[in-house]
């Protein structure tokens, strides 16, 4: 008798929690294959530290070939579900095309940028969801504030050392506080001439900023960040995005080369493609995560609609901590599935959250308790350690190195603007030029139709090049929850 097929689609926190878990489980019992776009688990709340300098790139990625045992991984994304044939359709990264049959499914694809019908956001605003965006705003915010040493007129450099972040949940209030740092100590090195200052602005139609947590860790927050400089500007959005700066909803322009998006996520589109009962984008489960009238289908992670069992008729919000209790108790019940064993609910008790300001300074809740300054930072630090499922040794060795070295203010040039385009399925990989298209002088890609459809249904077209004022071209995490 054949071993039962296992398919767990995406390696985010709930993919790689629920592949660990039916490894374990399984025990060779059962054949688990998992497929994703990348060959590594991304841990997201790090990713600021990485567009700061703090964190090497390699830091924050752990192998799935190498942690996973038992596990057979497949590159490439998902792009179709045949549900009657179950089956999952992919593309490799070499863009070559696959099958994958199954008994079980468990769909833990994640979720992308979310986007607003503002004008100009989707071309002149870069995201902040995957590696290469990281990688790609430090290497723009180093550039701009180079350039700016050198530069003679007094407006550009000005708008070159204009930083506009929007978005204060977790994703945005870190990048703010990280970049705040990484520009003080580029302007020690280069400094602008005529006495330009870097200014960050944070942005977020929210009263406060981190409207979703307590109220103390907020206090926290913008009182760091107003007592570094950081313009935290609550009530206010951004209107209209352009290529020499963004108009703001109070009426002001703001002169600006870097427009940061980070005003949430949505479920990956696959989801929605699957043509089954969503709630705001996400599938509906049971609270075993089974999907309702599909037995042979769970789904957990940004991916599903959970129901709260402590908060009745509402849903478990979009963070990293929910992700990783799913993918465990989807990878449990997958395998009682198998066995004829009980299926359990999913019930989760909050254990607090934490967000690192930079320096030694975050705002943390841990089991209720709120604390803040040094103490919050150890605590911030310790948790990120102890949650990490690999590389705790060398995220350590970085964090001390960057305590007692300064930091390496080189530009690596390995992301251009138009590979890490906003409207993308796929914040985790560089967008690749159609080879068919040409390019122009400098190394772009010949422009195209503007706008268009997300990176999977256009998977070798680059977005149109343009002098985009900022990193990112078109947030544990976002303002549905980011951590």
């Amino acid at each position: 008798m054949s071993r039962p097929r296992i398919v767990i689609v995406g390696a985010g926190f709930a993919g790689y929690r629920a592949a660990r878990t039916l490894s374990r489980a399984a025990r060779g019992r059962a054949d688990v294959t998992l497929l994703n776009p990348t060959d590594y688990f991304l841990y997201l709340p790090l990713l600021p530290q990485v567009a700061a300098g703090i964190l090497e790139a390699r830091r924050v990625t752990v192998s799935l070939s190498g942690t996973l045992r038992d596990v057979r991984l497949v590159l490439g994304e998902a792009g179709h579900v045949d549900l009657d044939a179950r089956t999952v359709h992919y593309t490799d990264p070499e863009g070559g095309t696959g099958t994958l049959a199954y008994d079980r499914l468990v769909l833990a694809a994640g979720s992308v940028n979310k986007l607003l019908p503002i004008p100009g956001v989707a071309e002149h605003a870069h995201g902040f969801r995957g590696l290469p965006e990281a990688l790609y705003l430090r290497d723009h915010v180093t550039r701009q504030i180079e350039l700016a040493a050198s530069g003679d007129d007094p407006a550009t450099c000005a708008a070159r050392c204009t930083f506009v972040v929007v978005g204060a949940g977790y994703t945005g209030t870190e990048v703010a506080a990280q970049g705040q740092l990484l520009t003080d100590a580029l302007v020690r090195k280069h400094p602008p001439r005529r006495g330009v200052r870097p200014r960050w602005l944070l942005l977020d139609l929210a009263g406060r900023v981190l409207p979703e947590l307590d109220r103390r860790l907020s206090d926290t927050a913008d009182r760091v960040l107003r007592g570094r400089g950081v313009e935290v500007r609550t009530g206010t959005s951004v209107k209209e995005a352009t290529r020499d700066g963004v108009l703001l909803t109070d009426g002001e322009f703001v002169d600006t080369r870097t427009l940061v998006w980070c005003v949430g996520v949505r479920p990956d589109p696959l989801a929605e493609s699957l043509g089954l009962p969503m709630e705001r984008g996400r599938l509906l489960v049971e609270p075993t995560l089974r999907v309702p009238g599909r037995p042979e289908v769970f789904a957990c992670g940004d991916a599903a609609a959970v129901p709260d069992l402590d908060e009745p008729g509402q849903y478990t919000p979009m963070t990293a901590q929910h992700a990783w209790r799913q993918g465990k108790v989807a990878g449990q019940n997958v395998a009682a599935s198998l066995t004829g064993g009980e299926l359990r609910s999913y019930r989760h008790k909050d254990l607090g959250f934490v967000v690192d300001l930079g320096g030694v300074q975050a705002a943390a809740n841990p089991l209720g308790v709120p604390l803040s300054g040094p103490l919050a930072g150890a605590v911030t630090r310790g948790y990120h350690l102890a949650a990490m499922p690999g590389n705790r040794v060398r995220v350590a060795a970085d964090w001390l190195l960057d305590a007692v070295l300064p930091r390496q203010a080189v530009q690596l040039g390995l992301v251009r603007s138009w590979s890490v385009p906003l409207d993308t399925a796929s914040p985790e990989l560089v967008r690749m030029p159609d080879a068919s298209a040409g390019s122009q002088p400098g190394g772009e890609p010949a422009a195209k139709e503007p706008g268009g459809g997300p990176a999977r249904d256009r998977p070798r077209t680059a977005p149109a090049a343009h002098p985009a004022p900022g990193p990112v071209k078109r947030p544990d995490i976002p303002s549905e929850g980011d951590q």
